[in-house]
């Protein structure tokens, strides 16, 4: 019997995500479709419009839209969703069908019931930083109407995951710190080729550890901080632990009143794992690296911003050879946070992905931490 109901279940959960996928698949082609040279597909696309009409990109719910909204935005998905859902009747019993259909339609009552208004629509003072990655919730769909063409997934994000289009990229503002090293140049290049607009900041000349006065501007500019600067030998304690608490703070606080939340994207490293392995040369940089990593929790778990975290295995760079180049532990960071991963292992080892549980769940945020003794 629990194994019929386990079984039920699931079914009605497959047919469920892949109907929603279908509707989403539909909800990027019409985007696409804005700039076609068939005149036909532009008019679909100009009716999809219509809803980012009735809610803005600045979040905010024009009533005139309403009934517009319903007619082309509603009712097709609606429509899209249930031809989905009824494809799985020549391969799988009816009664999951028919459970997923009944939730379709009993949600469609209710958001005609509240003239185009639900959970995912509704008019926002400011989004928040803490955003589903698996389903979505209304601070994630809030980013598809501030960002366009980007977070199309609608309940399951299944879409989003596969097309990789969980991160706005072009035609934002990155400030990016360590531009001059093997990660911040190859992410540099990588952000430009993709379109977004790229400004860097020196440690030493823009900024040092306590004094950031010359950073305010660039940061009140900035969409999305990449911190990517560091040492491995002097005065790294400040270098990967104080400019990066610091920075990450102060750009939240510049950031507290704007519609997005503001991003940080903050390198880290798996000696967060597996630490300094007992190499008195690593115990410093080991030292400040996981100190940075146990504040960063807080920024992680914090609506306030988007945190992305990302942890790579050694790669080649001034300080030596590694697993792998700059380059592609760009392309792989960047693989992942075009879906939407805010924890971004950047791994040939497997060590990041085994840090995420260290992390997540065996450390303790620490607002405060004091310089350890030499």
């Amino acid at each position: 019997m629990i194994w019929d109901i386990l079984v039920f279940l699931l079914q009605a959960a497959l047919v469920f995500v892949v109907s929603t996928a279908l509707f989403d698949a539909l909800h990027w082609t019409l985007h696409k479709w804005e700039n076609s040279s068939v005149p036909l597909l532009r008019k679909f696309s100009s009716w999809h419009w219509v809803h980012h009409k009735f809610l803005g990109l600045d979040m905010q719910i024009n009533p005139a839209y309403a009934r517009a909204n319903i007619w082309y935005h509603i009712l097709p998905e609606y429509l899209t969703s249930m031809a989905g859902t009824l494809i799985f009747l020549p391969i799988m019993p009816w009664p999951p069908i028919a459970l997923v259909a009944a939730i379709r339609t009993v949600m469609l009552v209710m958001t005609l019931r509240e003239e185009g208004l639900d959970y995912n629509h509704m008019s926002m003072d400011r989004v928040g930083g803490q955003q589903g990655l698996l389903w979505v919730d209304n601070n994630y769909h809030a980013m598809h109407h501030v960002y366009p063409h980007n977070f199309f997934s609608s309940f399951a994000n299944v879409f989003d995951l596969i097309a990789g289009t969980t991160c706005q990229i072009r035609g934002r503002k990155f400030l990016v710190t360590g531009a001059s090293g093997a990660f911040g140049s190859a992410m540099i290049e990588k952000l430009t080729r993709a379109g977004g607009i790229v400004e860097t900041a020196k440690s030493g000349v823009d900024f040092t550890a306590g004094d950031y006065t010359a950073m305010r501007a660039k940061l009140e500019a900035a969409d999305v901080l990449v911190l990517a600067h560091g040492a491995k030998t002097d005065d790294c304690w400040n270098a990967n632990f104080v400019t990066f608490r610091d920075l990450t703070s102060l750009f939240t606080e510049i950031g507290k009143t704007r519609l997005a939340p503001p991003e940080v994207w903050a390198l880290g490293s798996e000696v967060e794992f597996h630490g300094d392995m007992g190499l008195d040369e690593l115990k410093a940089y080991s030292a400040s690296k996981r100190a940075f990593a146990a504040k960063a929790l807080d920024f992680y778990r914090s609506d306030a911003l988007i945190y992305r975290h990302i942890v790579p295995s050694s790669f080649t760079s001034a300080m030596g050879k590694g697993a792998m180049s700059a380059a592609t532990a760009a392309s792989i960071a960047l693989f992942f946070i075009r879906r939407g991963f805010r924890y971004v292992p950047v791994t040939f080892t497997g060590l990041a992905v085994l840090n995420y549980f260290r992390f997540r769940f065996f450390q303790k945020g620490q607002p405060d931490i004091a310089q350890p003794a030499e």
